[in-house]
């Protein structure tokens, strides 16, 4: 039976085996290659998405689609760091050379949880389309199943977590590679006389075909076991041995669900339907796609600074960090250097006549950048050492500054550029108080545990 995660201290002795770490990489290469390939995949598509949609699409069901996704990308409030988590109860059994049971089931249940709530979400979206004056049986299934391919997300997600977990990431990618190539052709077909609706319900399909691929290979690695009748009670008991850190991993998770989600309802609040919600969609999609190749990089360090801080090697799990920290920064300012040289002609490529990207809008695109090196990299390393309080502190803050300036575009009736560089603004200033929680957590707690297990150690006597 793996120990209740709130056992685990913050400033403490991590719980996890201690283990060598000095022979090892700092990153696997072979991890490396797929998950940049995976990376690159979820940026492609979200491109392509918005290529294909911007000419199949007229401006209004443009933005409700970009509507529908936001409500998908909500359900993302059910995620409550519980794969996070997971992570940590599957982990240490797994670099202990054992496998946990219980840990095992638990995860299990989480995966079924998040793939019924999609579903649930589905047919929910299904019937308050048809609900809508005007609106067709073709325009509620598409939405539907648009909103379904958008949830599963929250389950693939978790599971690439669990992979990462017991050391099975480079199959996961490998997978996720295949999915996201396939989605990438089958959208491009759109524009060539793919109905939508066939393209939708191959996703879908595609879905299925994945997860049984994944879940069966994450059950007999024994990071994963379904059992269809006893979930919701493995569920419970889940809640129930991890309650402390499920309230600490939650407020975490809902902060950042909601600084990435909520933009999406106050523009089309404030600023109507149409161009509005595909500018920001745009410029989301530049932003996020490049957190997404952030957070890649990020998991590449992750089993180098687990492992790491598992020894206390404070030196390694810094030199882990600052590699994570270095790529990342390469990759903002290569793709900060391409929008402000190009980022009129990028725009106009990628929406077409459906709507016109301010030149202002590329600045504050530029500062999201820079300041998401920061939050990502210090975000991930803060979740995969248990450091939820201090993710929950600094999501809170944030959430806060981002309330107020909400309010202040509807009272001040601020432009659509004034509400953008209010969100840069409290964003940087979340991603600098992140990186500075991240330093004197574990990294500080790493380092004195090296220093006082050099302390201890029989120390040598001059002359022999």
């Amino acid at each position: 039976m793996h120990a209740p995660i709130e056992q685990i201290p913050e400033a403490g002795a991590p719980q996890m085996a201690s283990q060598t770490t000095s022979g090892a990489r700092l990153i696997s290469l072979s991890y490396l290659l797929v998950r940049g390939a995976t990376a690159a995949g979820a940026v492609a598509m979200g491109f392509v998405q918005t290529f294909v949609f911007a000419r199949v699409l007229d401006p209004q069901q443009f933005s409700i689609f970009i509507l529908t996704a936001a409500v998908g990308y909500s359900l993302w409030v059910a995620d409550l760091g519980l794969a996070k988590i997971a992570f940590v109860n599957l982990r240490a059994p797994h670099l202990d050379g054992r496998r946990d049971e219980r840990a095992a089931s638990e995860a299990g249940a989480i995966i079924l949880f998040y793939i019924l709530l999609s579903a649930a979400a589905s047919l929910a979206c299904f019937g308050a389309v048809l609900l809508r004056a005007g609106a067709t049986g073709q325009e509620a299934v598409d939405l539907a199943l648009f909103l379904s391919f958008i949830g599963l997300n929250l389950a693939w997600s978790s599971l690439r977590t669990i992979s990462l977990a017991v050391d099975l990431f480079v199959f996961f990618e490998s997978l996720e590679f295949l999915r996201r190539a396939i989605n990438i052709v089958a959208l491009l077909a759109v524009l060539i006389g793919l109905p939508l609706t066939a393209f939708l319900i191959g996703t879908n399909l595609l879905w299925a075909v994945v997860f049984v691929a994944a879940i069966g290979k994450l059950a007999l690695r024994g990071a994963l076991t379904l059992h269809f009748v006893r979930f919701p009670r493995e569920l419970r008991a889940f809640f129930a041995t991890n309650w402390h850190a499920i309230w600490k991993s939650s407020a975490g998770a809902l902060s950042e669900l909601f600084v990435v989600t909520f933009p999406y309802y106050v523009v089309p609040a404030a600023f109507g339907l149409g161009a509005a919600p595909i500018i920001l969609d745009t410029a989301f999609k530049i932003f996020r796609g490049a957190c997404v190749v952030f957070a890649a990089v990020c998991d590449l360090a992750v089993p180098g600074q687990t492992r790491a801080y598992a020894a206390g090697d404070g030196r390694r799990l810094v030199a882990t960090t600052l590699l994570a920290v270095g790529l990342c920064a390469i990759l903002a300012f290569a793709v900060c250097g391409l929008l402000l040289a190009a980022g009129d002609q990028i725009y106009r490529f990628l929406l077409h006549t459906a709507a016109t990207v301010p030149p202002a809008v590329t600045p504050i695109v530029v500062a999201l950048l820079l300041a998401g090196v920061l939050q990502i990299v210090a975000e991930a390393l803060l979740q995969h050492t248990g450091y939820f309080k201090s993710l929950a502190v600094n999501g809170a803050l944030v959430v806060a500054m981002l309330v107020v300036a909400t309010i202040v575009t509807f009272v001040a009736k601020l432009s659509l550029i004034g509400f953008l560089t209010a969100y840069a603004a409290a964003y940087a200033i979340g991603a600098l108080g992140l990186t500075a929680t991240a330093i004197i957590g574990p990294i500080r707690t790493a380092s004195l545990r090296a220093a006082q297990s050099a302390a201890r150690s029989p120390r040598s006597i001059p002359g022999r």
